[in-house]
This record gives C-alpha cells, sequence and structure tokens, in this order.
C-alpha cells in the first residue's frame, strides 16, 4: 500500500450512467427473484402463470443494499482495495444474489445457474423454495460470512474480520431496525479497538429507510443531527449521502466512498509509518434512501414505497389481480432489461465490465469464502499423549488426564514436548479432595448447629 493517499477520480457522467445500470439490473433480478417462476426476461406479455404460488421475500432493503454493493465495487476497481462486504439487514438476500450473480461468480461455483437466460431463470425459481436457497444472505452465497437473519451482529462480525488482517476493508451495512438490537448498539464501540497499524478497517454504512416490518424506526425519524451526534460520540467520522433521485444519490455515493477510503488510508499510512498516536476518528457513512426505493408507490390506494409496506412483497395479490399483475409487470418494464441483458440473457459487455476482476470480486474474495485461506492446525501426535492403561482399572486413571497437555502443546508458541500424565491429578486424586471439602464443610454446620442456642417454649 502506498504511503500516498491516492488520488481517486470524480465519476464522469458515463460511468455514473453504468453504474446506474448495474442498480437497475440488480433490481431488476431481485424482483424476479421474489415474484416469478417463468418468463424470466419478460420476453411475452407477464401471465399469472409466470408467478410463484407462494410470493416470499424482503424488497424494502433490497435496492439501498445493491446501492452500496456497486459503488464498492468501482472503488475496488479505481483503488484496488482489498474489500468483503456484509449485509446487516440479510433479509435482503435476493439483492446480494443478484450482484453476485452479476459479478460471474454464483455461475462459477454453481454451473446450473448459467450466466445466461436458463441460469436466471433457475435463479429465480430456486429462490426461497423447499430445495432451493434461502431468502436471506447465507452459508451457500459466495462472499457472505454474515447470514443476517437475526438482526445486531454485524458490526461484530466485521470487526473480527478486519482484526489482524491489515489490508482488508470490510464495508457494513447496518439497516436501521437493526441499529435497535442491544447487540448492534453494543457494536458500535468496536471501532476503538481497532488497530490501524495491524488491523484492517471497517466503513459501517448506516442505511436509514425510515421503516422496519411494521413501523417507523428510531434513528429514521431522529435529526441528522442527532445520529451524527451518535456516531461522533462512539468515535467515528460521520459522512451523509440522502435523496430519492437516482442520479443525485449515485454522484453522492460515489463521491462520498471516495473520502472515507481516502480517510482510512491516511488513518492506516500514518499509523504504519510514524506509531501509534491519538485514536483516529475512522469514516462512517449515514445513507437516507426510501424503503423499497423504485418499487411500487400505490397498491390499491395505499402508500407502499417510503413506508413498511414495501418491507416484503409489495404487490401481495399478482395471481389472483390484474391490476396487481399489470403493476408489476410495469415495474419490471421499468428496469428496461432490453438494455441490459443480451439475446442470450447475459448481462452486456459494459455491465460485466463493472465488476471487478478475479478475486477482487467481493463474491469471491477469498476472506469471504470458507476454505480458500485455511492452513491445516499444528497438532502434535495424539499418540503421545494416551494415558497408560496396564491393567483394566477405570478408576485408577481420568481418560482426560492427558488432554490439557495435548492442547497447551497445540500452540505454535509452545514446544512439543510431550509432558507425562504422571503429574496430572488421577480421579482418586480429586475425589479425595472434594471429599476433604466435604468432610470440613460437614464439620462447619456441626458446629454452627451445636454453638446457636435455639429460643425455647415459654
Amino acid at each position: 500500500m502506498s504511503d500516498d493517499v491516492p488520488a481517486i477520480r470524480d465519476a464522469s457522467d458515463a460511468e455514473l450512467a453504468g453504474i446506474d445500470a448495474w442498480w437497475r439490473a440488480a433490481n431488476y433480478l431481485t424482483v424476479g427473484q421474489i415474484y416469478l417462476r417463468d418468463n424470466a426476461l419478460l420476453r411475452a406479455p407477464l401471465r399469472p402463470e409466470h408467478v410463484k404460488p407462494r410470493l416470499l421475500g424482503h424488497w424494502g432493503t433490497s435496492p439501498g443494499l445493491s446501492l452500496v454493493y456497486v459503488h464498492v465495487n468501482r472503488l475496488i476497481r479505481e483503488a484496488d482495495v482489498d474489500a468483503i462486504y456484509l449485509a446487516g439487514p440479510g433479509h435482503g438476500g435476493p439483492a446480494i444474489l443478484a450482484n453476485v450473480w452479476l459479478e460471474g461468480t454464483y455461475s462459477e461455483i454453481y454451473p446450473a445457474v448459467s450466466p445466461d437466460a436458463v441460469g436466471m431463470h433457475r435463479l429465480f425459481l430456486q429462490f426461497s423454495t423447499p430445495g432451493g436457497v434461502p431468502s436471506h444472505v447465507s452459508v451457500p452465497t459466495p462472499g457472505s460470512i454474515h447470514e443476517g437473519g437475526e438482526l445486531g451482529y454485524v458490526l461484530a462480525h466485521a470487526f473480527g474480520a478486519a482484526f489482524d488482517n491489515p489490508d482488508l476493508l470490510v464495508v457494513a451495512v447496518v439497516g436501521d431496525g437493526e441499529a435497535e438490537t442491544g447487540p448492534l448498539a453494543g457494536s458500535w464501540k468496536g471501532v476503538r479497538f481497532l488497530n490501524p497499524v495491524r488491523d484492517g478497517a471497517v466503513l459501517p454504512v448506516l442505511h436509514l429507510n425510515g421503516w422496519k416490518i411494521s413501523g417507523p424506526t428510531v434513528l429514521g425519524r431522529s435529526t441528522d443531527d442527532d445520529v451524527a451526534a451518535m456516531l461522533g460520540g462512539a468515535g467515528y467520522e460521520v459522512h451523509s449521502v440522502e435523496g430519492d433521485d437516482p442520479a443525485a444519490v449515485h454522484r453522492a455515493m460515489a463521491a462520498t466512498l471516495a473520502r472515507c477510503w481516502q480517510r482510512i488510508h491516511a488513518i492506516q499510512t500514518r499509523a504504519r509509518r510514524d506509531g501509534l498516536g491519538e485514536r483516529p476518528r475512522w469514516p462512517a457513512i449515514v445513507l437516507r434512501t426510501p424503503k423499497g426505493w423504485t418499487g411500487p408507490a400505490v397498491v390499491d390506494g395505499v402508500q407502499v414505497e417510503g413506508t413498511f409496506r414495501a418491507h416484503q412483497v409489495p404487490l401481495a395479490n399478482v395471481r389472483e389481480s390484474p391490476a396487481h399483475l399489470a403493476m408489476l409487470e410495469a415495474r419490471m418494464r421499468s428496469y428496461r432489461p432490453e438494455e441490459l441483458f443480451d439475446g442470450d440473457g447475459r448481462p452486456v459487455p459494459s455491465l460485466r465490465a463493472l465488476a471487478p476482476k478475479g478475486d477482487r470480486r467481493m463474491s469471491a474474495n477469498p476472506h469471504a469464502n470458507g476454505g480458500r485461506l485455511l492452513v491445516d492446525l499444528d497438532l502434535p501426535a495424539f499418540t503421545d499423549y494416551a494415558a497408560p492403561c496396564r491393567i483394566r482399572a477405570p478408576s485408577a486413571t481420568s481418560p482426560r488426564a492427558g488432554s490439557g497437555s495435548c492442547c497447551a502443546t497445540s500452540s505454535p508458541a509452545t514446544p512439543r514436548t510431550p509432558t507425562s500424565v504422571s503429574s496430572a491429578p488421577t480421579r482418586r486424586t480429586r475425589t479425595a479432595s472434594c471429599s476433604r471439602w466435604r468432610t470440613g464443610a460437614s464439620s462447619a454446620r456441626r458446629r454452627r448447629s451445636t454453638t446457636t442456642s435455639r429460643p425455647t417454649a415459654a
């Protein structure tokens, strides 16, 4: 890593248009996973039989997750950042699956879900269905080390990934519903344990879409000053992005991520060059966008976008209601899939070019894919710690007597010298000790009973 703070270009209009195209593609794929069992590319008018009989999934947080994802991808390409992505609101699983499929990683790991129309159909069909994949960012999801179903732990996992991993950037999206949990509230303090000399960095993105499953959120209704004061008190330098106009939000997000990365780089470079000084204030982003952004605004005369009604499935009666079916088709066509996927259903070349290369893809990063960075444990020969058994005397020697010594020598810092088990206390010795303790306790009770006088009856 260079000693100089990296210069990151301002995003051009063409670049931002490409980022928006990726975001539209991710949103299209997200909606398709929730709703469709057939006609994945809408090459024919949408009919009820193209829709899944049971609709499961979470739309509300998904556009925000994809927005952050595509902009981190740009940062990776511009500054060659080694980054992984943790989705705190992991119920937005279809958004992460969409981005992983667009990056090509999903098809590399699961060839049956190919990067074309056939694979897109399978991607949609398998989502949140028996024998398919879960609706959250679960273990089978490439690049996932955080499932996110039980809210509250994304920052704890993010800091754990960054500790002793000096070149890693962990982008952790925190939902505002999740931010109300006890574990998450305590996890903000993790930044105070982050050592810029030997650790990587965690970049929290507090996504305030204002609503949880059935009502408003505390931080969503808090003022910008109050949220900044809360994060500032925890040790963060706050950067804000807010809006509902995609073009304006894309431009602001690109610039904000660049500033945050430059700040992180400056903190680490200074500490690694000059040693630890005062505890730095690490950057954090507060992102305010509507819940269910780009989804149906009003359904049956009721506001949906920007409310709790967008949390899961905003159009719940698509198979039964022709009006809902027409709204779903219009919404999906608004993403202009004909511009995003070619005749074979593959992402167009300009879209594929936006993904980082190889292991720099967050879905392919070795730090987030189990097994790729594992090394064999430095274990001693367990037979050296076997307890001698010359006669059958089960009460004479504990079968666990040598286990502590064996585990102790498993540490690389401990010489590999087998320890004799003869010095370990046997069950008989421990039993004798326990007997002495019980005998002493009984004597004490007897003494108390003889010295304490009972009141006599009058």
